[in-house]
């Protein structure tokens, strides 16, 4: 995985995301395609089944509704904790960064769509991810040592959401304006809590 994190420079991928209510047995899925920077910006395009974008640019997010022609724009530096143990989740980690936010138990290896993975359980150190999500399954692909799969269990609940990741180019040349937070003319411009 270190050796994958330090050549690790961008990344696109399919994603899949699907929240499970366990109570009511309930499997809402999600799907589009995600880029990634090494330098923090990420962009996430969903598709199916309500299209939207959301935008990462260092400490700014940007959720963009097409259908409701408006973007809600966030600051993340009051959250930066939580926002940076997520994004260890991504690519391009070294192990010494997730040892610093999760305890890592390996769950063994694992042939998930006929490939070879590995499974860490990790537990997160601080209270503020804990208060949100107590533990987090990460499937790791042998191949490339990237994400293949990921399981969030909610904290006091059952349920839980898992990510796959498919079609993944790693290093790929990414247009930077991907990464550029421009809408629609006529785009309505909401900064909540502002």
């Amino acid at each position: 995985m270190d050796q994958s994190a330090r050549s690790f420079r961008t990344l696109t991928a399919q994603v899949q995301r699907t929240k499970v209510t366990v109570v009511v047995n309930d499997h809402s899925t999600e799907t589009g395609a995600i880029y990634v920077e090494r330098d923090g910006k990420m962009r996430l395009n969903i598709v199916q089944p309500d299209p939207r974008t959301v935008l990462r640019l260092g400490d700014r997010l940007y959720l963009y509704n097409p259908l409701l022609h408006q973007v809600e724009e966030y600051d993340l530096s009051k959250h930066r904790e939580v926002v940076e143990q997520f994004l260890l989740l991504g690519f391009g980690t070294p192990t010494r960064e997730l040892e610093r936010a999760y305890e890592i138990r390996f769950g063994g290896e694992q042939t998930i769509d006929n490939r070879k993975t590995i499974l860490l359980n990790l537990t997160p150190k601080s209270q503020a991810i804990r208060n949100q999500i107590s533990q987090i399954q990460l499937w790791v692909d042998e191949s490339n040592w990237l994400p293949f799969k990921q399981r969030f269990q909610e904290t006091g609940t059952p349920d839980y959401f898992v990510i796959r990741y498919s079609d993944i180019v790693r290093n790929a040349n990414l247009k930077r304006a991907l990464f550029r937070p421009n809408w629609p003319k006529g785009t309505q411009k909401i900064k909540p809590g502002s």
